[in-house]
């Protein structure tokens, strides 16, 4: 059981009925729906998937709305590292760990509480709806917040209570995060560049600090390098999301090769190196500064997209 709960007093005979009454609620559910939805909840779950939002966001970032993409960016990275901290610190088994009786239908890694793929989808198609503000996004975000968490109880990789966790904090991270970014945006455009520098170096220190783990490692190598190529693109490119439909779906495909290349053949020439966390920090960063800013000059140099200038 949680040396958390315990400071919460949440004693091991308060905290196994709840978990127990979980995993009837999972045991029921795939008793009545599997095999049968394999693979739809398989599919539906991969939409809070690493690959899934490597995907999506240089999609966002490159062809629709460069600053948008920017800033869900920076929120998942956050969201993906409080999720991270917030499970060692809980250290909540997996139903499966907890009960035997529960078949694990898909691969899961590290402790249960709160659910990542719950607290993604609200951060990620919340902050989606609220930007576009399109009836039919509103609707198509509500039934992916209820779907993502649903798959991962019926996969066998998450307790209910995991879900109430995933959407509490993720509803917290985003509120925050709507509220507070237009403010820090601002106040961070009128810092001198050294200034800038040192804010996000200091932030990602801080964040290894709090956290000297694998996935927050990961976690602040991504923030650090999305803050330094925020200031190196918007001081030496300042590219353009505009251009024809040839433009944009070459700028795709050139785009997800090279960015794939760099997520790859980092791990391949890293795997090997020692210290392993510190290599793998400066993965995580340099792919980040890639996408933000090394793939926009890709872009600007091979006349895939202009700059805001209007020279291309």
């Amino acid at each position: 059981h949680s040396p958390f709960a315990d400071s919460l007093f949440l004693k091991e005979e308060t905290v196994e009925p709840i978990l127990d009454w979980g995993i009837q609620v999972i045991l029921w559910l795939q008793q009545y729906s599997s095999p049968a939805l394999d693979s739809f909840f398989k599919g539906v779950t991969f939409l809070g998937d690493e690959e899934f939002i490597f995907l999506l966001l240089p999609i966002l970032y490159w062809l629709v709305d460069r600053t948008m993409g920017l800033h869900l960016s920076l929120l998942l990275a956050l969201s993906a590292y409080f999720n991270s901290l917030t499970k060692a610190i809980v250290d909540q088994p997996r139903p499966f760990v907890y009960d035997t009786r529960v078949p694990a239908l898909i691969e899961a890694t590290e402790d249960g509480f709160p659910s990542g793929h719950t607290q993604i989808s609200v951060v990620l198609w919340g902050y989606l709806a609220q930007h576009f503000r399109r009836a039919w996004l509103w609707i198509a975000a509500g039934l992916l917040i209820l779907l993502v968490p649903l798959s991962r109880i019926y996969l066998g990789v998450h307790f209910p209570t995991d879900l109430l966790g995933g959407y509490v904090i993720g509803a917290l991270l985003l509120g925050l995060f709507l509220w507070i970014a237009p403010r820090l945006s601002a106040w961070l455009t009128r810092l001198r560049p050294w200034q800038q520098v040192g804010l996000i170096t200091l932030s990602a220190a801080l964040l290894i600090l709090l956290y000297p783990q694998r996935n927050g490692i990961s976690n602040a190598g991504s923030l650090l390098g999305l803050g330094y190529g925020i200031l190196l693109e918007r001081r030496w490119i300042r590219f353009d999301v505009a251009g024809s439909g040839q433009q944009k779906t070459l700028r795709l495909v050139v785009g997800l090769v090279t960015a794939a290349a760099a997520y790859f053949g980092l791990r391949v020439a890293f795997a090997a190196l020692e210290p392993a966390l510190l290599f793998r920090f400066v993965r995580y960063a340099l792919i980040s500064l890639w996408i933000v800013t090394g793939a926009p000059w890709l872009f600007v140099k091979t006349g895939l997209a202009p700059t805001e200038d209007g020279a291309s």
